[in-house]
């Protein structure tokens, strides 16, 4: 692990006022014209010199770091010629099916593309390449005084370790806790490291759930043992893991404190208090698990939930954002709710910056409109409201936090639900890929 230690002039690039938002994803086009103007720039680092002049152990850290491949280059532009017309008419027909409008040869058209294993692995390359682009501008719109720090977490390829023959149950027990583990170091680093550059905010629009931690272990499982597990043991091992994987996880919310985690639910469609999902389930008071929706009128059908898991909800179903190389599209799931608090996190900072996170995190939740259709679904019941957690960070530069929220709930309204009537959705198993995890089988 590298030195956690900071030089005077790390502490120096950060002095703005301005919050951070650390985007902990695939890779962020920081020069895109929607967030070029908000990239964090380390002004200490003398770009391309091959030296570490804050001394913190990330060279040349420019913009952020990618602790996937360790270097500076927080994307690979390799992948631009990726998106294709096929890739652009799936999610547009995705939203189509999610809002139930629809047409059945555009549902037949998905069936039938889903089972391209062509498509398939271009599709899952380009999602890959574009999502912490799309991320960061959801976190970025209108938080105009924010500046966006790029943290690259998932790797092109990553190759499960197990090879060996000759393993007993408990063994591949402590294995499996092993994997966990080893993954969590890294995410301790990265928490150090956000921590050090002082961000403010971390959106994770990462993680792995139940259904990708059944694949990996069962693929695991039949590596060393030549056969598949019992549902029941399969069920007891994919448990296991994702209780480790939370457990270790939370050591990068720790090594960040005054930082504010938004973590996305997850997109299995799932109680995340029955079937853990990682890192979304870590409680802390800087952490904020949250639900997708479609627009306000009612929880997203993949929307992974939890009455003690899950937070707060937003909007994250056909979400316009910035793709690399100046394009845009209108992407699905918790990975687009997620950026949406994260932004509203930053503005509220931004309004207040004496606000720590859990002040941060208590106005957001705190503000929510209440919704009959998250009950027993979130935390609060509600969906987030800008407006209102804006206006409550304001009033609390002259009011204790309590006090603003309660102050905004009585003079910012409900957000109006779309006048549009929804259609029954057309949802179908596997319209919305599961997060991007830090694990792959």
């Amino acid at each position: 692990m590298k030195t956690m230690a900071l030089g005077l002039g790390l502490i120096l690039s950060t002095a703005s006022l301005a919050s951070t938002v650390a985007i902990i994803d695939s890779g962020t086009d920081m020069k895109h014209i929607d967030i070029v103007a908000k990239a964090w720039i380390n002004t200490v680092e003398i770009p391309g010199n091959n030296r570490d002049e804050d001394r913190n152990g990330y060279q040349d850290d420019i913009h952020g770091w990618n602790f996937a491949e360790s270097n500076n280059k927080v994307i690979d532009y390799k992948y631009l010629g990726t998106l294709n017309d096929d890739i652009r008419k799936f999610f547009t027909i995705q939203e189509k099916m999610m809002l139930g409008s629809a047409t059945e040869e555009d549902v037949q058209w998905v069936r039938t593309i889903l089972q391209d294993e062509k498509f398939i692995k271009r599709i899952t390359i380009y999602g890959n390449f574009m999502h912490g682009t799309h991320v960061a501008g959801i976190a970025a719109k209108k938080a105009n005084s924010a500046k966006i720090l790029a943290v690259k977490l998932i790797p092109t390829e990553v190759k499960l370790p197990g090879q060996d023959k000759g393993v007993g149950l408990e063994l591949f027990k402590k294995g499996l806790i092993l994997l966990a583990t080893q993954q969590a170091v890294l995410m301790e680093e990265i928490g150090f490291y956000v921590d050090g550059h002082k961000a403010d905010v971390a959106n994770g629009s990462f993680g792995t759930g139940y259904p990708q931690a059944q694949g990996i272990v069962g693929m695991l499982y039949k590596t060393l043992f030549r056969k598949d597990p019992t549902p029941e043991l399969l069920h007891e091992l994919a448990v296991l893991f994702l209780e480790t994987a939370v457990k270790e996880s939370a050591r990068m919310t720790e090594a960040a404190p005054k930082t504010l985690f938004v973590f996305a639910a997850g997109n299995d469609g799932l109680n995340n208090d029955k079937f853990p999902t990682s890192p979304t389930n870590i409680k802390a008071d800087n952490v904020i698990s949250v639900a997708a929706t479609i627009g306000r009128s009612s929880i997203a059908p993949f929307s992974n939930y939890g009455k003690t898991m899950v937070d707060v909800a937003a909007p994250g179903v056909g979400i316009r954002s910035a793709v690399p190389g100046d394009n845009y599209l209108k992407v699905s799931g918790t990975s687009q709710a997620a950026p949406f608090v994260a932004n509203i996190a930053a503005r509220v900072k931004d309004a207040n910056p004496a606000l720590g996170p859990g002040e941060i995190k208590k106005i957001i939740m705190g503000t929510v409109d209440l919704k009959e259709y998250l009950k027993a679904k979130v935390v609060t019941s509600g969906l987030v409201n800008p407006g209102r957690a804006i206006k409550a960070g304001i009033l609390s530069r002259t009011q204790s936090v309590a006090g603003a929220i309660a102050t905004a709930k009585i003079s910012v309204a409900d957000i109006p639900v779309e006048k549009t009537a929804l259609s029954a959705s057309q949802y179908e198993l596997n319209l919305v890929l599961p997060l991007p995890s830090v694990y792959k089988y």
